[in-house]
């Protein structure tokens, strides 16, 4: 199984840190880069998004929204998949994130499980598998 090349949109430096010690621990993933802000996101994204299988996104950043990188990812030609990991995982976020095109939505507070088995279900079939091809 192969290393997923992640990338994380996520402005507390604290979460952060956790999230990366816990993901590259427990998951088959490696974070290859990480931004604060939408436009931190939207730079790197730009210049190195063939770098990475996974985007990891908060949806409240230090500067714009993590919606908005949902919508720009969703104008790529090759997007890698989009998850969003948040404390506001409400019904109708969870809606909006899925129409500007994620992947999966996930609560930071309640599916960090959830989403380690996602990743590993998704290093499971190479990181590019159609979106069918996992369970939710």
């Amino acid at each position: 199984m192969s290393k997923l090349r992640t990338f994380l949109v996520e402005d507390s430096p604290i979460i952060r840190e956790s999230l990366v010690a816990a993901l590259e621990e427990l998951a088959p993933l490696e974070v290859v880069g990480y931004a604060e802000d939408e436009s931190g996101a939207l730079v790197w994204l730009r210049d190195r998004g063939d770098d990475c299988d996974l985007c990891i996104v908060d949806l409240f950043l230090k500067q714009g929204s993590g919606l908005a990188v949902l919508r720009a990812l969703q104008m790529e030609r090759h997007p890698p998949r989009r998850v969003v990991l948040s404390n506001f995982a409400t019904p109708a976020v969870r809606s909006r994130c899925f129409e500007l095109g994620a992947d999966r939505v996930f609560d930071k507070s309640t599916q960090i499980d959830a989403l380690i088995g996602y990743c590993e279900r998704l290093a499971a079939v190479g990181g590019d598998a159609g979106a069918g091809a996992l369970d939710p």
